[in-house]
């Protein structure tokens, strides 16, 4: 062979590589492409497949039922399992609404249906049993597909096929329409999640022109005073319009002269249910935009006009997609098995879900006291789910989202400013404070953020906040535990929980004073992060429901759910509570040797059903022994024994959570995500450290399931961590470096990731009894 002819092959084998090399990094560059976010949609994940945009004001998804809250004015337990709208086991979809909760134990929103239909009009719903009485279709997972930033279904009982994207604040659906001169676009007002009758406070709708529609919806439920304004236009002029017929009312006014159900372009009532209606040919897409707004209609066409002008609907797709992996980007990741990478980036994906904007692009909202707001110098937020996010994801936030988590701390300030109470967020969405579940975990956000360097706003202001919320006497029990060092269980239920959280919120309040250098604060707060001791019964070796007099409650039984000073917990993990002083919490409990006996016991006894039967928030599918992994006041409690003689037991257990708790498909999570928090976990955990207490700097070390990861952060800096001799029975860790130097405890701090460096985890088929001596 010729020296040309060697040259030719070797620059022909040059291009192949660099060829194959371009494919591979465009095609890892897209990472969007291991998000499914089918994976939660079935049992208790509580998670939508449709349509947003990182911390998007629109949740554009199918809702594939119309289970009532109440019957015979009872709660029906079967409303449960629709939080987010969606059930993957249904057969008919009802239509697409444009708010939706990810993963949330409770539930609101569904604002603002829409649904396509051919043929006879129809303006009632129908019912599963019986989908031809109403407007719903019948459709198939076959034919559905779900994406980040996009969701697509074929509705066979009309032969259409939806499609939707969304930005930040405009949901977009394109429907492929067959030929018909009866084609209708149902917009139903009526239909919410979490739904009761007179639910709807007041429904409003302009028809402003031949294909532009703009109104309000107000109503009262999780939150008690919420209204929110749309705008919607859509491509195509409708042929015609109306509504369905009013229910007569005692006195109606003067509106009687008007045929209002046809043609008529102001419509007002609780509970409105419009149609418009087409001409189409075979295959003609018609495109629908529908913005929302917290303040006016005015804000919604604003909103509309700024993110979604013009009519391109593949265009709108590909940049929300975009968006998606600009911060998917923040961590790279080698897995061994790809199933992995779709559980990781689909755990990016949820925990990205939320909080969401609240504010239209002009930055003005509706606060809290129902007066409009400007948010001067930050993004404005809402959905505060506290009690579960302030554990992980918050503090994931600090890694990898800084500057937005630093908005959404000025957000709960602004809350706080302008509520009468004074109080910063407990669990708040759209203006309002729900007061759902216990503790002031708000002060945890802060104090972590503070603790950690991450804090570009009044941190003194803030604290104050802090303080203030913590001291206000009047809520759940607060003013008795400030008196006697805990919640009293025959004056306020779940009273071991409240006076566990209290306390560890108070050590957090602790550590933001001394931060701050605020010596009679950090004083004060720290004897108060204290009063966890107080609920101890050294007889039972449990946390106990004390009384008002001094003693226990008794009937005792530390595994029941019920009536014994708990909530969604048992005392068996709720005893394990003790974020902020771990050493302590051992002690108590009579040292290392017997606390890690205890807490071995947990992870291999049997829970009986008879304990969780009963028990919405927990199934047998989170249950590992008795420590329930499908609910949050257990997430830390593997890496306990980091704090005993044996951490080398939490590498195993972390690594059988991972692999048990979290799978691909629709049933693939164990317990409700919680907006977020479940699916943080998963990310630290697979990354091999944890912020078992909000308010340190330290991170617990664990057993990373990745090979490689690389944090790309914020500040420009990069963090990877490498698992060398990584495999599914390699789960114990033989010995860490960070930056070559070998580790002799099992913790980093936030710098360590912050400054970039490199952990190297060097795993093992055997524990290793010495690894951090």
């Amino acid at each position: 062979m010729n020296n040309t002819r060697i040259k030719t092959s070797l620059f022909l084998l040059f291009l192949v590589t660099f060829s194959t090399k371009t494919v591979l990094f465009a095609q890892e560059s897209d990472l969007a492409t291991y998000v499914d976010p089918m994976i939660g949609t079935a049992k208790m994940g509580h998670t939508y497949p449709g349509a947003t945009v990182p911390f998007g004001s629109i949740q554009l998804s199918p809702d594939t039922d119309t289970i009532p809250y109440a019957v015979d004015g009872h709660y029906n337990p079967d409303v449960y399992k629709y939080c987010a709208g969606y059930q993957y086991s249904d057969k008919t979809i009802v239509g697409f609404s444009h708010t939706h909760f990810s993963g949330t134990g409770h539930s609101d929103l569904g604002d603002f249906l829409m649904m396509p239909t051919v043929g006879k009009l129809q303006l009632n719903p129908g019912t599963a049993l019986d989908p031809d009485s109403g407007y719903r279709s019948r459709f198939s997972h076959e034919e559905e597909t779900a994406e980040a930033g996009y969701y697509k279904v074929k509705l066979q009982d009309y032969n259409i096929e939806a499609e939707m994207t969304a930005s930040t604040r405009v949901g977009m659906q394109q429907y492929t329409f067959p030929k018909s001169d009866s084609a209708h676009v149902i917009l139903d007002l009526k239909h919410g999640i979490y739904n009761y009758d007179d639910k709807n406070v007041w429904t409003f709708v302009r028809v402003e022109n031949d294909s532009t529609i703009t109104g309000y919806r107000q109503t009262t439920g999780w939150a008690r005073t919420r209204k929110v304004y749309f705008a919607l236009k859509f491509n195509k002029a409708f042929k015609s319009y109306g509504q369905e017929k009013l229910p007569t009312k005692v006195y109606r006014g003067f509106w009687g002269r008007f045929d209002q159900t046809h043609n008529f372009p102001e419509m007002a009532g609780e509970e409105l249910r419009l149609h418009f209606d087409f001409n189409t040919e075979e295959g003609e897409k018609i495109q629908a935009k529908l913005s929302i707004s917290p303040v006016s209609t005015e804000g919604a066409l604003a909103n509309m006009q700024a993110e979604i002008p013009q009519w391109d609907f593949d265009n709108v797709k590909a940049d929300a997609r975009a968006l998606w992996n600009e911060e998917l980007q923040k961590v790279t990741i080698e897995t061994l098995e790809n199933s992995d990478k779709i559980n990781f980036y689909t755990a990016m994906y949820h925990a990205f879900l939320g909080p969401t904007v609240y504010m239209d692009t002009d930055n003005e909202y509706m606060g809290i006291d129902r007066n409009r707001h400007t948010a001067d110098g930050f993004t404005n937020y809402t959905s505060f789910s506290l009690w579960d996010t302030y554990r992980a994801l918050h503090p994931l936030f600090n890694v990898l989202q800084p500057a937005r988590n630093q908005d959404m701390i000025q957000s709960m300030m602004a809350h706080q400013e302008q509520s009468v109470h004074h109080m910063l967020p407990v669990w708040s969405h759209y203006g309002n404070e729900n007061w759902c579940m216990i503790g002031y975990h708000s002060v945890s956000v802060i104090a972590d953020a503070i603790v950690k360097g991450n804090a570009d706003f009044d941190m003194e202001k803030a604290l104050q906040a802090c303080v203030q919320t913590a001291n206000t006497r009047y809520f759940d029990g607060i003013g008795s535990y400030i008196d006697t060092g805990y919640v009293p269980e025959d004056k306020d239920g779940a009273s071991v929980s409240k006076t566990l959280e209290y306390a560890y919120d108070d050590w957090a309040i602790a550590q933001a004073a001394k931060k701050l250098g605020k010596d009679a604060i950090y004083d004060e707060f720290m004897k108060r992060s204290q009063n966890y001791k107080n609920v101890y019964d050294k007889k039972t070796g449990f946390m106990r429901p004390k009384l008002a007099d001094g003693s226990f409650k008794s009937d005792f039984d530390p595994l029941n759910t019920h009536g014994q000073g708990f909530i969604e917990g048992n005392s068996w993990n709720y005893s394990l509570y003790v974020p902020q002083d771990p050493a302590g919490m051992i002690e108590l409990m009579g040292g290392k040797e017997t606390f890690t006996t205890h807490l071995d016991s947990l992870f291999t006894m049997h829970l009986p059903d008879k304990y969780f039967a009963n028990t919405e928030d927990i199934s047998r599918e989170g249950i590992i022994g008795n420590y329930v992994h499908g609910n949050e006041p257990s997430h830390h409690v593997a890496y306990l024994y980091n704090w005993t003689n044996d951490p080398w037991k939490a590498q195993d257990k972390i690594r059988m959570i991972l692999r048990e708790k979290y799978q691909n498909g629709d049933d693939g999570l164990s317990g409700n995500d919680d907006f977020g928090q479940m699916s943080a976990w998963y990310l630290f955990s697979s990354l091999g450290f944890y912020p078992v207490a909000p308010g340190s700097v330290d991170y617990a070390l664990g057993s990373p399931a990745i090979k490689e990861a690389t944090l790309h952060l914020e500040n420009g800096n990069t963090f990877e961590v490498v698992a060398k001799n990584q495999s599914d029975k390699n789960v114990y860790v033989k010995k860490v470096e960070l930056n070559g130097k070998e580790l002799k405890t099992p913790f980093i701090k936030h710098e360590n990731i912050m400054n970039g460096g490199k952990l190297v985890f060097y795993m093992s088929g055997k524990p290793n009894k010495t690894v951090y001596e």
